[in-house]
C-alpha cells in the first residue's frame, strides 16, 4: 500500500497532505515544525510513504528526521506559482507530482555526509563575504569624499592615518568604526580558514584534489563540501552544466523554405553558458583556470593554455577551455580515487 506525502513547511506548522496510489485524496494534517510531532505525524500514515517538500531553511533538518521513517524522501526547488495559493494547495500539489512522477528540478541531498567540512565551508564562505563588503565600504568612503588613493591600499596600517587625516571629522568617525570591523572581520576569517584547514587535512578527496594545479586545500574542500558524491554526474558534460562551464547555444527562425523544400538557414547563433549552476563551483574552477595560467610555474594546463592563444583563440575562451579541463580532472580522480599526475593530462586542449 503506497501513500504519496506532500508537506509545505513553515517555521510555526507543516501540512501533510496524503494521497494513495490512485490519486484519491486519504487526509490532511496540520502539525508542528517539530520533530517528534512530524516523525510521529508520518508514522501514523500506514504503508510505504514516499514523502516530498520543496527546498528551504528547514530542508536538510527535515530530511535528517524524516530520511528513517519513509522509503523514499524527495526535495524539489520551490517552483512559481499563480492564481489561488495556499498550504493546503501546495501540499496537495506537491503530493500529486510525486505520485504522477512529474516532478522537477530535484534537489541532490546527503546531510550527514562532510558535515563539519561543509559546515566549515560555509563559515568561511560567508566571512569572506564580509570582509569583501566591508572593504567596499571603506573604498566607498574616501571615493564619495574626493580622496585621491593614488595606487595606495587604503586597507593596510601603514596608509591608514594619512587617508583618514584627508576626510572630514565626521566621515572620518565613520571610516574608523569600518576600519574596527575590518580588523575583527579578518581575525575572524583567519580563525575560520584555519578551522577550515584542520577538517579538510582530515578528508582523503579534498586531498588528492588539491593535488591539481589551481585547487589548493580551499578550492579543494568547497568542491567535496558543495558536490559531496562525484559519482551525481555521470558524463563530464553533466558536471560542466552544474559548475557553470556548459555551452547553450539559441536560434531562432532557423528554417526558410527553398527549391529543395525547408532548408536551414545560415542565421547568426547566440552563445553563452548555463546560468542554472552552482555559482560557488564556477567561482573555484574559474578561479583555478586563472591561477593556472597567470600565477602557477609551468605545468601542462598552462602549455595547453598557451598553444590556445596561438592558435588565435581569445583568451576568456582559452581560459574556458582550461578552466573545464580542470573540472574534468577533479571530476575523474575524485570517482577513481587518485592524485593528479602531470605526465598523464594529454597535450590536446580540447576539453
Amino acid at each position: 500500500m503506497q501513500r504519496y506525502i506532500g508537506i509545505d513547511v513553515h517555521t510555526a506548522s507543516c501540512t501533510l497532505a496524503v494521497m494513495g496510489p490512485s490519486g484519491r485524496r486519504i487526509t490532511e494534517r496540520v502539525v508542528d515544525t517539530s520533530e517528534v510531532a512530524l516523525r510521529q505525524a508520518v508514522k501514523d500514515i500506514a504503508g510505504d510513504k514516499w514523502v516530498v517538500f520543496e527546498e528551504g531553511k528547514h530542508s536538510d533538518w527535515l530530511y535528517e528526521v524524516l530520511e528513517p521513517v519513509v522509503k523514499e524522501l524527495i526535495v524539489v526547488q520551490p517552483r512559481g506559482s499563480w492564481g489561488t495559493k495556499n498550504d493546503s494547495k501546495d501540499a496537495w500539489d506537491l503530493a500529486q507530482g510525486m505520485r504522477t512522477g512529474t516532478l522537477e528540478r530535484v534537489v541532490y541531498k546527503a546531510p550527514r555526509r562532510f558535515a563539519e567540512l561543509r559546515a566549515a565551508v560555509r563559515a568561511q564562505c560567508l566571512v569572506t563575504q564580509d570582509v569583501t563588503r566591508c572593504k567596499l565600504r571603506l573604498r566607498a568612503q574616501f571615493i564619495a569624499r574626493g580622496v585621491k588613493l593614488q595606487g595606495r591600499c587604503l586597507y593596510t596600517e601603514a596608509n591608514r592615518e594619512a587617508l583618514l587625516e584627508q576626510l572630514p571629522t565626521p566621515q572620518r568617525c565613520l571610516t574608523q568604526v569600518l576600519y574596527e570591523e575590518l580588523d575583527g572581520l579578518q581575525e575572524v576569517l583567519q580563525d575560520t580558514e584555519e578551522w577550515l584547514h584542520r577538517v579538510a587535512h582530515k578528508t582523503d578527496a579534498v586531498r588528492r584534489l588539491s593535488t591539481i594545479p589551481g585547487i589548493a586545500e580551499i578550492r579543494a574542500a568547497q568542491i567535496v563540501a558543495t558536490v559531496v558524491s562525484p559519482h551525481r554526474f555521470r558524463t563530464r558534460q553533466q558536471f560542466w552544466a552544474y559548475c557553470g562551464l556548459g555551452i547553450v547555444t539559441r536560434s531562432s527562425s532557423d528554417w526558410v523554405r527553398g527549391s529543395a523544400g525547408w532548408q536551414r538557414r545560415e542565421v547568426q547563433q547566440t552563445r553563452g553558458l548555463n546560468r542554472n549552476h552552482n555559482r560557488l563551483m564556477k567561482n573555484v574552477f574559474v578561479g583555478a583556470a586563472l591561477a593556472t595560467t597567470r600565477r602557477m610555474r609551468p605545468n601542462p594546463l598552462q602549455t595547453q593554455y598557451e598553444g590556445l592563444l596561438k592558435k588565435g583563440t581569445k583568451p576568456n575562451l582559452a581560459r574556458l577551455t582550461i578552466a573545464r579541463r580542470i573540472a574534468t580532472i577533479a571530476l575523474t580522480l575524485w570517482k577513481r580515487e587518485e592524485e593528479y599526475r602531470p605526465d598523464k593530462v594529454t597535450t590536446n586542449a580540447a576539453a
